[in-house]
């Protein structure tokens, strides 16, 4: 038996030990007295469920729970023999930190209820049993020398940092005071655990280099300062890697920021160890680079699964604000939180806090992002109550710069919010609106996020909003969601302030009015558009909207089936109606009467045209010259074209012209010169002398293919021979094109070919 008020460190125990029942004496924390068991490692729920997996899961996840249930109802003795020496059990709890789903991940809500209600069930057993685990003193019976606890779990590694870092993203929702008791005692019996985190903030800057670098925005291994070189050819991009390493890489941002925002929440303590490595300003560094080639990329990359591309645009909206919300944890633990505590060294953490703004600057993306969340302006204002001597020709280009970089990335300013109300030292505290309570205890120092239209303060996911909901139903399951849903909107999705103000009845008046059974509100479906469009072919014989049945033999793709190309050129339908309009215009110009120059002058046309600009009509134009009286107008006659002629038979205007034209023929006894010759005599000579020349050379040409530039269509894939006539056809046709033609025909003449 142990002895009691003797911490289990320095307890003996006597046990019987071997066949023969002999007693002996051992340590209380000894391997031997651990239990024969095997835990069996954590495997996530699946995301495309079948039944075989649903119930491989649940099977799965009730060994685990039955075995940490078994492990949590062990006495402290046993219980710590067990966590010390059993490996099987280490390996499970890792798995779990290691497999377990997020908060933005598909799995994080499983589709079956009883999946869902397995995954709870596991949570939060591994929850109690790291809890346990990093508690010391269960009772005044049960409890370790501190010093020896903090040995214990250091040497057998049953925390370090990457756990520890996992801890504050898996259970920091609902669970963070407990979490930060459990993580401060942590710390406090082992201080070597702060040497790991110095170790270990190098490292995460490192991600940040290797995102840059993956990204083509800085060499990896570089420093952050170090400039880009401008002659480096062949750098990556976000736009041009591939769409799985994309996808990775916003994984991995959306990770790592939001662990790291996640920690720093529950343990602010950690905030002096990053500030140490200037991890503020690499971070600023960072968001200003990294952010926007990876919005550009999501944005305007091609994704066959535009589900995956909006889970990616979440991502890097999410990684946004949570890369905010650690640099104001920062600054509020650094900076902010000694000057409303009243230190003694006031004015250097004034000028630390007005010297990281200033930094911010150039940083314009950035600190319009962190602007919009916690605005500059109350903190300048919490600075000039606190420190009156502050100088205002700073605060003023603070200001300024501020204004200038929401300018810079063409956003507009959100509107100013209320009046804050002061604290009772005379300090105005952030996130205190005007006729409300205003926070009390840890709550005062905290910020709340603010959200707005754009920027690094996007809404959740569909995800974290059921998660929340579920949350908070487990401890108040009387509660309708509707209800829920109205206080998580007023309290910007915060569920431990939720749940503190139901439960200490502080509710904001408006929540007060409303029914607390109230069901979740069902979706307003939107009108349908085609009640609302309009379109300049509504009611046509093709308008499919408003039509059940169309008319298909009108509608056709390309050429119609069972035409050929000779029918459409004999199809001489157009040439006809082109006569009647032809033979429309002579009837009207045979009766046109006119006398010009003449007063009184008619036109029986009615196609006089009002616009017309006389600015020039007071200079006579041919008022000098002879004219004929048969011929006052030197204009062209109206001429049908020969193709409309009925016969071939010359218009009355044309037999006019022509018997003078005859006259002229007679005279002239000069053949014309034919000026193009008939193109087959032409190409039968071409083939005449090609022939000769291949028959002295001896060449015997294989058949000619005929060329295929047309191939089939569109859609159905061309074989390799239409590809190369088109090539050909391409690389050869300035050969017989028209900006060449005068060059061959002077070609031909100067051969002979053509009579000059």
């Amino acid at each position: 038996m142990a002895c009691a008020m003797v911490p289990l460190d320095e307890q003996q125990v006597t046990e019987a030990a071997g066949p023969m029942g002999k007693e002996r004496t051992l340590p209380a924390l000894h391997p031997d007295r651990k239990e024969e068991r095997c835990f069996v490692p954590y495997k996530p729920p699946p995301e495309d469920s079948s039944p075989a997996e649903v119930e491989e899961f649940l099977e799965h996840g009730r060994f685990i729970t039955e075995d940490l249930d078994w492990l949590l109802n062990l006495p402290h003795d046993k219980f710590w023999c067990q966590v010390v020496f059993d490996e099987s059990l280490q390996n499970c709890l890792d798995s779990y930190l290691r497999h377990a789903p997020r908060g933005l991940d598909p799995s994080s809500l499983p589709s079956s209820p009883a999946m869902a209600e397995m995954q709870r069930s596991i949570h939060r057993a591994v929850f109690m049993t790291f809890l346990r685990m990093a508690t010391h003193k269960e009772s005044k019976e049960s409890f370790i020398t501190p010093s020896v606890f903090g040995e214990i779990i250091y040497n057998n590694f049953l925390f370090d940092i990457p756990k520890i870092l996992d801890l504050c993203v898996l259970f920091g929702k609902g669970n963070s005071q407990l979490l930060h008791k459990m993580i401060e005692n942590i710390f406090t019996q082992q201080p070597c655990y702060y040497g790991d985190l110095d170790e270990t903030v190098p490292s995460i800057l490192q991600v940040m280099d290797t995102i840059l670098a993956k990204c083509g925005l800085q060499c990896e291994g570089a420093p952050a300062t170090e400039p880009l070189k401008l002659n480096s050819h062949g750098r990556p991009s976000a736009m041009t890697m591939s769409q799985q390493d994309l996808v990775d890489l916003v994984l991995y941002l959306c990770d790592s920021c939001t662990t790291i925002q996640a920690f720093l929440d529950i343990f602010p303590a950690a905030c002096s160890t990053f500030h140490c490595h200037s991890f503020l300003n690499r971070l600023a560094s960072f968001y200003e680079a990294a952010v926007p080639d990876l919005e550009k990329a999501v944005r305007k990359r091609n994704f066959d699964d535009k589900s995956l591309q909006e889970d990616l645009w979440n991502r890097v909206c999410h990684s946004r604000r949570r890369m905010v919300e650690t640099a104001h944890l920062m600054l509020q633990h650094t900076c902010l939180q000694p000057i409303l505590e009243g230190s003694e060294n006031i004015q250097m953490f004034v000028e630390e806090l007005l010297q990281h703004f200033t930094s911010f600057l150039p940083e314009k993306r950035f600190l319009a992002d962190y602007d919009e969340q916690f605005p500059v302006a109350d903190d300048v204002s919490l600075l000039q109550q606190a420190f009156p001597l502050i100088d205002e020709t700073r605060t003023s280009y603070l200001l300024q710069g501020v204004a200038d970089a929401w300018d810079s990335v063409g956003r507009r300013r959100p509107q100013a919010r209320p009046q804050q109300t002061p604290s009772p030292e005379g300090l105005a505290i952030p996130g205190a609106e005007e006729g409300g309570e205003s926070p009390r205890g840890a709550e005062a120092a905290r910020d709340m996020p603010h959200k707005g239209d754009n920027g690094a303060a996007c809404t959740i996911s569909a995800g974290e909003l059921e998660s929340l909901l579920s949350h908070i139903r487990d401890l108040l399951p009387d509660l309708g969601e509707g209800f829920l849903l109205a206080c998580l909107k007023q309290y910007n999705y915060n569920s431990e302030l939720v749940i503190n103000y139901i439960l200490e009845d502080r509710l904001h008046p408006d929540l007060d009015k409303l029914d607390r059974a109230m069901p979740r509100p069902t979706k307003e479906e939107l009108p349908p558009v085609l009640s609302t469009r309009s379109n300049v072919f509504d009611d046509d014989e093709f308008d499919v909207f408003n039509r059940d049945q169309v008319d298909m033999t009108r509608v056709w793709k390309g050429r119609r089936k069972g035409e050929s190309t000779r029918e459409l050129l004999d199809n001489k339908q157009h040439i006809a109606e082109l006569k009647e309009r032809y033979m429309a215009y002579e009837t009207v110009v045979d009766e046109v009467v006119v006398t010009p120059g003449e007063p009184g002058a008619t036109y029986d046309l009615d196609d006089y045209d009002d616009e017309y600009d006389d600015t020039y009509d007071i200079n006579q134009v041919g008022a000098n010259d002879l004219d004929g009286d048969t011929d006052l107008l030197n204009r062209r006659p109206f001429t049908i074209p020969q193709v409309l002629r009925q016969g071939g038979k010359p218009t009355v205007l044309e037999e006019e012209e022509g018997e003078d034209e005859e006259e002229d023929e007679k005279d002239s006894a000069v053949k014309r010169d034919q000026f193009v010759q008939d193109p087959a005599l032409l190409r039968e000579r071409a083939e005449a002398r090609r022939a000769a020349m291949q028959h002295r050379k001896g060449y015997r040409p294989e058949p000619a293919r005929e060329r295929d530039v047309v191939g089939k269509p569109k859609g159905q894939g061309q074989t390799t021979e239409t590809l190369l006539d088109r090539r050909k056809k391409e690389a050869h046709k300035s050969r017989g094109a028209n900006h060449n033609r005068r060059a061959m025909s002077d070609r031909k003449r100067n051969k002979g070919m053509i009579p000059s």
